[in-house]
């Protein structure tokens, strides 16, 4: 995903151009690439090329309950500002920001977007990844997949260490009850 942006280095400061991105962008790391999709917008700045754009793509993700693979929908906010490593006028290098992991634009004067865009999709995917909000998950005895049916374990008794409790809830049921009775 580059962008030659020698004219628009060239121009004035605030000169705009705006881009339709279509790509695969390998997030992961795994060699599946996800189609990545949208606009973004490249601003001359003081110091190099201010780019920002709404993204869209599917990422594959394993669900953190009933551990199968499914496809996220994520939408990336990207913007992050690019600066060149050789003057386009006269060819001399550039000395980069001390800023750590900024984003540059080559001696070619090509702005490459892979990265920024990896980096937005990695922060985008859920902590907690799951296939669907209601997902049952997996049996903790053998570990059937609960989303498919029921497995054929014997339901699990209460904790002891729990006892108590059920006998106040249902000690407060039963005070209820008698409440709406009287009424």
């Amino acid at each position: 995903m580059q962008i030659n942006v020698s004219q628009q280095l060239r121009s004035s400061i605030g000169s705009v151009r705006d881009y339709e991105v279509s790509a695969i962008v390998d997030v992961a790391g795994d060699g599946n690439g996800s189609l990545v999709q949208g606009k973004v917008r490249l601003m001359r700045t003081d110091r190099g090329i201010l780019v920002e754009g709404m993204l869209d793509t599917d990422v594959e993700l394993t669900c953190s309950r009933c551990l199968g693979l499914f496809d996220c929908p994520l939408t990336l906010n990207v913007e992050e500002e690019y600066f060149p490593t050789m003057d386009v006028v006269s060819g001399l290098s550039l000395p980069l920001p001390e800023e750590i992991g900024c984003f540059t634009i080559d001696e070619h004067h090509v702005l490459d977007l892979t990265e920024a865009i990896r980096q937005c999709a990695l922060l985008a995917i859920p902590m907690k990844p799951l296939c669907r909000e209601d997902c049952t998950g997996l049996c903790p005895n053998c570990g059937h997949n609960l989303n498919q049916g029921p497995c054929n374990c014997p339901p699990q008794g209460a904790d002891p260490r729990w006892s108590e409790l059920s006998r106040l809830a249902s000690a407060s049921d039963d005070l209820m009850r008698g409440e709406k009775g009287t009424e």
